[in-house]
């Protein structure tokens, strides 16, 4: 198993210093993928560039899930 880590980042990044073990990759991104879902009906969240950033224990960023992905396509746009 290998611990991967779920930065918060917006304006001011937030570090996960914690950190939740997965035997792949993808458990940690889905898990990414779940708390980006759960956070998106947080009616305290108000920063639609919020994303969950996954590093995996080298420090390597491996994924980044926005919470709002409508905002950054619309962003894009």
């Amino acid at each position: 198993m290998r611990t991967y880590y779920f930065d918060m980042k917006d304006g001011i990044p937030t570090r996960d210093r914690t950190g939740l073990e997965f035997a792949t990759s993808a458990g940690a991104i889905e898990h990414s993928r779940d708390l980006a879902r759960r956070l998106r009906h947080d009616p305290r969240i108000t920063d639609r560039r919020l994303s969950i950033v996954v590093v995996d224990e080298s420090g390597a960023e491996i994924h980044r899930e926005p919470v709002y992905p409508a905002a950054v396509k619309a962003s894009l746009s």
